[in-house]
């Protein structure tokens, strides 16, 4: 039987994913090259829905520029090339609180 400090030394929290899709690697490689974790799930959809040289395009510009928020920039410039009117990818709207008279 293994102990807690064996495991935890073998354990490779890049490489022991729950990723069981090629997609899934690539939207994880997006966030970290984006450095916006926290939407890592955005940018795992995208990678499935949205064609892969388009996504690679817009990283390409987010790379080269200095910009401070590249997540930010990222998506402005899908929306700048009519990626998401044209592949039909719409982001989840939040709902709005119902008023009660």
């Amino acid at each position: 039987m293994k102990t807690i400090g064996d495991i935890l030394r073998k354990f490779d929290p890049v490489e022991d994913r729950y990723v069981s899709r090629e997609f899934q690697t690539f939207g994880i490689q997006l966030a970290d090259k984006l450095q916006d974790s926290r939407r890592k799930s955005l940018y795992i959809k995208m990678s499935k829905e949205l064609p892969r040289p388009v996504l690679e395009e817009a990283l390409r510009f987010v790379i080269d520029s200095k910009a401070r928020s590249k997540g930010a920039l990222f998506m402005w410039k899908l929306k700048e090339m009519g990626i998401f009117k044209k592949y039909g990818f719409t982001l989840r709207k939040k709902k709005k609180a119902k008023k009660t008279d």
